[in-house]
């Protein structure tokens, strides 16, 4: 168990989905649930950072688990999910600050395995019972939401897929992103050279002898 943790905890912050002590992520196991710790390093976890607790009641360790405990128990006490994630990936986050009800992705990856995210806020974005409502609402009916403005939830039989659906989010949103950036570019209005290439260097010709 430890090894997963370490393993997807790791590549989350790799890819840049979350920062240092962001993010948590947990599994079910029966009636007990295995959370990282409050205040964790997702790319760095050991024994100690990860906190068992009861699905239903709190017992002794409560204190050390993740703020978003109580969201992770109103997810598994309402869908089929054995694992959980969430993290802030930034492109996903910026681009829920600017779309309305939901990101859809616009690339082929994203279109085939996401087809729509769903975007919803809350005034309590962290830890609360309001949270913890929607996202069980939303991960009743999709493989992961966006928080606007915080970050995303997924779901999985396994920390795999949970990871996976976190992944694909954001490298669709980077790709809308990327995509609206070039569009604004093109729109521009900049000295173009006789091939259409917008040329924003000095001394163009020069560059032609190298």
């Amino acid at each position: 168990m430890l090894d997963q943790f370490q393993q997807f905890g790791r590549d989350l912050f790799i890819m840049g989905l979350t920062t240092s002590h962001g993010g948590n992520i947990s599994v079910r196991m029966g009636d007990r649930i295995i959370i990282t710790r409050t205040g964790s390093m997702l790319a760095h976890l050991t024994d100690r950072d990860l906190i068992e607790t009861g699905l239903e009641g709190d017992d002794s360790n409560i204190m050390l688990a993740s703020s978003e405990l109580i969201v992770h128990r109103e997810i598994y006490k309402n869908t089929s999910a054995l694992a959980i994630v969430h993290v802030h990936p930034p492109h996903a986050v910026a681009l829920s600050l600017v779309e309305q009800d939901a990101i859809i992705p616009i690339d082929s990856e994203g279109s085939y395995l996401l087809r729509k995210v769903p975007i919803v806020q809350t005034e309590t974005t962290v830890g609360s019972m309001d949270v913890a409502k929607l996202a069980a609402e939303m991960l009743s009916e999709y493989k992961i939401f966006m928080l606007r403005g915080h970050g995303c939830f997924s779901i999985g039989p396994m920390l795999e897929e949970a990871y996976q659906w976190c992944s694909s989010l954001e490298e669709s949103c980077k790709m809308m992103y990327l995509t609206r950036m070039l569009q604004l570019a093109r729109a521009m209005p900049l000295e173009q050279d006789s091939t259409g290439h917008i040329e924003y260097r000095k001394h163009t010709n020069d560059y032609q002898t190298w």
